[in-house]
């Protein structure tokens, strides 16, 4: 099997709602380097709700569906099948772009039915990736939160997002904003191979030192923990951040939905093949014996002896660098719709 460049699958699975699989000649290979393709998305919806009791958010936005970052772990891979593209390969080059959603956005705010809530952008893939540097579509999204006065959380592993710092301190003033950096690895080789196209460990940190100087609420989530492999650095990782100015940690257990799962255990084999039981094991000592359990309430963290383990030396680091504060809360007592000339009052 032939390593991709810049890629963190390695193979491009038929998904699991095809009823045609294509067997390709034993001959060929794919390229040593799959390009980036961008396809026009022409959703008229851009707010998506949820109702899972886990994730902690009602609503998202997101300009773009599927991620070039290529996180070999990412559980938002089995998404792409839904439009019947592969959650391997066609999951990290083939993006789908909502050039309409800053005006959508627009649109949703300034309609009578909108309860005014926190957003959270980048709920499954992460708004800053690559094309954002030229697109700027998330930066016109929030530019819009931002006159609406609209609280938002985001989630994001590229340094790109300082980009945005005078618009994040707009939102700051009036507690609309708190940024979560993620952080999974402080090892520049296994981020290199792990999160192909995501910002190194170093930037991030510099995001989280920027961002804090600059006034915006930041804090670092280490997720996903991968028990066998990044686990060990838990203290190292908030010991960083800490230093580089977050103010609070989040943590998720890896999970492997759907493909991700398969996907996952190839990627091991190729750059981890001395570890790989290791972390399965691990894994379904976690999972009740699979490598993934869907169940909410135990999906993010597991559970077990090995799940109570992380849990507690998550907690313990937390403390030891001062993490263990609340979380950032946000206010939609300055919302309004511009040219109304009103804004909302909590009841």
């Amino acid at each position: 099997m032939i390593k991709m460049t810049g890629r963190g699958a390695l193979e491009n699975p038929t998904g699991r709602f095809e009823k045609i699989e294509v067997v390709s000649d034993p001959e060929w290979a794919l390229p040593d380097g799959v390009p980036t393709v961008f396809l026009k998305d022409n959703t008229q919806e851009i707010v998506a709700t949820n109702d899972s009791p886990d994730v902690g958010f009602d609503a998202s936005v997101n300009p773009y569906r599927g991620c070039e970052h290529g996180c070999i772990y990412c559980f938002a891979r089995p998404t792409h099948e839904y439009l019947g593209m592969s959650c391997g390969l066609d999951f990290e080059s083939k993006i789908l772009v909502k050039m309409e959603a800053p005006a959508l956005l627009r649109k949703k705010l300034s309609s009578k039915s909108w309860k005014p809530q926190v957003v959270l952008m980048s709920g499954v893939t992460d708004c800053y990736q690559p094309i954002e540097r030229k697109l700027k579509l998330t930066r016109q999204c929030l530019e819009v939160l931002a006159e609406f006065r609209n609280p938002v959380g985001i989630i994001t592993k590229n340094h790109l997002i300082t980009r945005d710092m005078d618009v994040l301190q707009e939102l700051a003033r009036f507690k609309g904003v708190r940024v979560i950096i993620s952080l999974t690895t402080l090892d520049e080789s296994l981020r290199h191979v792990m999160e192909p196209r995501a910002s190194t460990p170093q930037l991030r940190l510099e995001a989280i030192q920027k961002l804090s100087a600059a006034g915006v609420p930041v804090g670092v989530m280490m997720g996903p923990i991968i028990p066998g492999l990044t686990d060990h650095e838990i203290d190292a990782v908030l010991k960083n951040a800490a230093a580089a100015g977050a103010k609070f940690a989040h943590y998720t257990v890896l999970r492997l939905p759907y493909g991700v799962k398969d996907l996952f255990q190839t990627w091991l084999q190729t750059h981890y093949p001395d570890r790989k039981n290791k972390v399965l094991n691990h894994l379904r000592d976690m999972r009740d014996g699979k490598l993934n359990n869907p169940e909410f309430g135990r999906r993010m963290r597991g559970e077990g002896e090995y799940a109570e383990v992380i849990s507690q030396l998550f907690t313990l680091s937390k403390k030891r660098h001062g993490l263990d504060k609340s979380d950032v809360s946000l206010s939609i007592k300055s919302f309004r719709c511009p040219g109304e000339g009103k804004q909302l009052s909590l009841l």
